[in-house]
């Protein structure tokens, strides 16, 4: 079958500035610290939907220079305990949202959640379970970080429910390892993969970044080869953002050191042509998995849903989050953690909800909502069902945003009628700018700045 051309140059140079990924809309930029502190409670009373929980786990042993996340480098195991003992608090607080709801997705991020020891990764299991009711279906999924991973723990986590798992790869070649501060064995991570299909783990995820210090093609090949070889479920594949001036770590990578856009967009292309040229579907804009895959089988049938921790397909579940930073995402309402641990202790210590800030969706917010993720999922816009479901005159209603949708139309990357838009296949790396014509929020070039490189 022939593969969509999704690398062509004058659309790509064009388009290619800064943007959200639309992981929310309204973006985490637009949360605010004067929301109600019942927030999350009056969302849910108004939604009624299943539960999906993430639970950031903030801990790692080691800095990985190219990380922007949310994490705490230590050696210190003790602060798990901790940590695990503040979990409970706002677990008990936060279960009355899923009273009478069932928990039916659970993901683990951080930071790294394999920090925890077995014990206490038995222990936070034990308390959600306490706390919440899990449907008998219910998916498990963790982040793994190999470095500190055995096959013992990989057992431990089958027996406690897990069944998908995703390894940070990044890149197999030792000089990049190097410079990013992430050197870890490559044969130890095909042990792992193949000892967690083996204890019945069904779905295994790899991450890789391009745009790493050192990365040629050369040496990008090698790392490709390496993860399908492993013939993982699912790959990740991201751009790296270097951000030195809001994230301390990557001020340790030189930027001379760094691919030059020119290569940057190479390794792009040449990782999507060979993923693709092995049989994988490309999920969105940067993920990947095999035909099988209930990804792949959601994006066939136009259901993929995404959410902070990106393409699901979870689309009728609401997501509560749990632990420092962790966003919730529940009905109409938006709700983020505070996002230094002592706030967080401070807060459940005092009984207080330990939401810190967040956003109530207006009408319009909703309406713009639907839009953005049904292009940024489906490269579909129903828009019928829109005006339907909102009671709207679609084209009234955006007659100012299709002007400046009407360029992606006459670019020959979108079409659009009375009943439906639709996004070309080829257009999938810039969906982000497509969708950007109808963010009600980008009016103000500042926060343009606050956003990454759409390639």
């Amino acid at each position: 079958m022939t593969q969509p051309d999704y690398f062509a140059t004058s659309l790509l140079r064009k388009y290619n500035i800064n943007g959200p990924r639309y992981t929310s809309y309204p973006t985490a930029l637009e949360f605010t610290g004067n929301c109600p502190p019942d927030l999350l409670s009056q969302a849910a009373q108004a939604s009624g939907r299943d539960l999906s929980l993430y639970v950031h786990l903030p801990f790692c042993h080691s800095l990985c220079y190219y990380c922007g996340c949310s994490k705490i480098i230590t050696r210190h195991q003790d602060k798990a305990d901790e940590y695990l003992d503040y979990l409970t608090k706002e677990a008990r607080q936060q279960r009355h949202i899923g009273q009478h709801r069932p928990v039916r997705q659970l993901h683990l991020g951080g930071g790294s959640p394999s920090f925890l020891t077995s014990e206490q990764h038995t222990r936070l299991i034990a308390i959600l379970q306490e706390n919440f009711t899990f449907s008998d279906d219910a998916v498990l999924s963790i982040e793994l970080d190999p470095r500190n991973v055995t096959k013992a723990y990989i057992r431990c986590l089958q027996k406690l429910g897990y069944t998908r798992a995703s390894f940070g790869v990044q890149d197999v070649n030792y000089n990049v390892q190097q410079a990013i501060n992430r050197v870890q064995s490559t044969q130890h991570i095909a042990e792992l993969t193949e000892h967690a299909r083996a204890s019945g783990f069904t779905s295994i995820n790899l991450d890789l970044i391009y745009g790493l210090p050192h990365q040629n093609c050369e040496t990008f090949a090698t790392t490709l080869a390496a993860a399908k070889a492993l013939r993982p479920d699912r790959i990740s594949l991201f751009s790296y953002a270097h951000l030195p001036e809001r994230f301390a770590a990557q001020r340790k990578i030189k930027d001379e050191w760094l691919p030059p856009a020119p290569l940057k967009l190479a390794l792009m292309k040449q990782a999507i042509s060979s993923l693709t040229d092995a049989g994988y579907v490309m999920i969105g804009m940067d993920h990947f998995a095999l035909p099988e895959d209930d990804l792949a089988i959601a994006r066939d049938k136009g259901q993929l849903h995404r959410n902070f921790q990106g393409y699901t397909t979870g689309n009728e579940l609401d997501l509560l989050g749990l632990g420092v930073t962790a966003i919730s995402a529940v009905g109409n309402a938006y709700g983020q953690n505070p996002k230094q641990l002592k706030d967080y202790y401070l807060a459940l210590d005092h009984g207080k909800p330990v939401i810190s800030k967040g956003v109530a969706l207006s009408k319009d917010d909703e309406l713009r909502r639907a839009i953005i993720m049904s292009l940024m999922c489906n490269l579909h816009l129903d828009i019928e069902e829109l005006e339907t479901r909102f009671n709207v005159d679609f084209f009234r209603y955006f007659q100012d945003e299709l002007q400046q949708f009407d360029r992606f139309v006459k670019d020959g990357i979108a079409r659009i009628d009375r009943h439906q838009i639709t996004i070309s296949e080829h257009a999938r790396l810039i969906i982000r700018v497509i969708c950007m014509s109808f963010d009600a929020y980008l009016s103000h070039t500042h926060k343009m700045m606050r956003y990454s490189r759409v390639i």
